[in-house]
């Protein structure tokens, strides 16, 4: 099955050259080319990709907006922020946004190419840069809030936040590992989430992982 990829960014030289390399990839193929957000919302309700390349700084619309667009009507499609600026709040932002995933434009190509894989097999993936001094440093300031959850749940939240696989958990807290991917689902479903990092997000705001 091929993946269906959607390059946004404002540079044509960068949107030609990513869609080559995701062309020259088994199993993807780049489908269309957006040069603004509001384009990039447009062909992604026209196109239906699996994932979005998406640039942050564009005209018309950033990819922050746009990915909130995409991800509020489309929850099916995976968008993957590609930018040149690491900076703490564009992450945040196009996290809370929706975004299933950050890199940075430095990435090698064959990291790329995983990543999108990644995105598209419906994990979450942050670039190596992106540490917990992101999500330490925005909720700090967030009143912790009230989560609806069991306390296995609970339990599984914050060693999901401490950044365990399936099978860590697993074997943290004697479970099977069908057992834990089905609190993992009650969570993203009770918390709203689309993937872990938002789950990581949650537990933080909530005051789970000091």
């Amino acid at each position: 099955m091929t993946t269906r990829v959607l390059v946004a960014d404002d540079e044509a030289l960068i949107r030609g050259s990513f869609r080559l390399l995701v062309d020259s990839a088994p199993g993807l193929s780049a489908v269309a080319e957006a040069a603004t957000g509001e384009e990039a919302v447009a062909i992604s309700r026209r196109e239906r990709p699996d994932v979005v390349l998406m640039d942050v700084r564009m005209p018309v619309m950033d990819g922050i907006e746009a990915t909130r667009h995409i991800c509020a009507a489309q929850p099916e499609v995976r968008v993957l922020i590609v930018t040149t600026f690491d900076l703490d709040e564009y992450v945040y932002g196009a996290l809370r946004a929706g975004a299933a995933g950050f890199l940075l434009k430095d990435t090698p190509p064959p990291d790329l190419l995983r990543a999108i894989q990644v995105i598209a097999g419906g994990d979450a993936l942050l670039a190596p840069t992106v540490t917990q001094r992101l999500i330490e440093r925005y909720v700090a300031h967030v009143p912790p809030s009230k989560l609806e959850i069991t306390e296995r749940e609970r339990e599984v939240l914050v060693l999901i936040a401490r950044g365990l696989s399936n099978h860590e958990i697993g074997a943290a807290l004697h479970l099977s590992l069908g057992t834990v991917k089905t609190h993992v689902g009650h969570l993203l479903t009770k918390l709203g989430a689309r993937t872990r990092v938002h789950l990581v997000i949650a537990a933080y705001e909530a005051g789970l992982v000091p």
